[in-house]
């Protein structure tokens, strides 16, 4: 697991390598965080980790909890996540991709 319970993140990469080596982050709802971590729904299998919004150590606990109650009891789901995580491609090449395609239509 990785905690990331920034109050104000502009991008932040910690969460990006977590994601990249399997660790499951939890981190508070803003920034760049929001952009890279889906909150994981374990009744559709998709996101790949843990958000919450109010910035206060009750929440962050919560968020734990919640993560650990799936990592204990619900190990499908936790393996889902994982590879959800594992799966996340935030390379530059798509970024790359993205922005020709919008420079392209631009331009017609």
């Amino acid at each position: 697991m990785f905690l990331m319970p920034s109050r104000f993140e502009p991008c932040g990469l910690g969460q990006l390598f977590a994601l990249r080596y399997g660790a499951i982050p939890k981190a508070r709802k803003t920034g760049g965080l929001m952009d890279t971590i889906t909150d994981f729904n374990g009744d559709t299998c998709e996101g790949n980790g843990f958000l919450f919004e109010d910035y206060s150590p009750f929440a962050l606990r919560d968020t734990v909890d919640r993560a650990i109650s799936i990592y204990e009891s619900e190990k499908d789901k936790w393996d889902c996540l994982i590879n959800n995580a594992l799966n996340c491609n935030y390379s530059w090449k798509n970024s790359a991709k993205k922005y020709f395609s919008l420079y392209n239509s631009l331009i017609k």
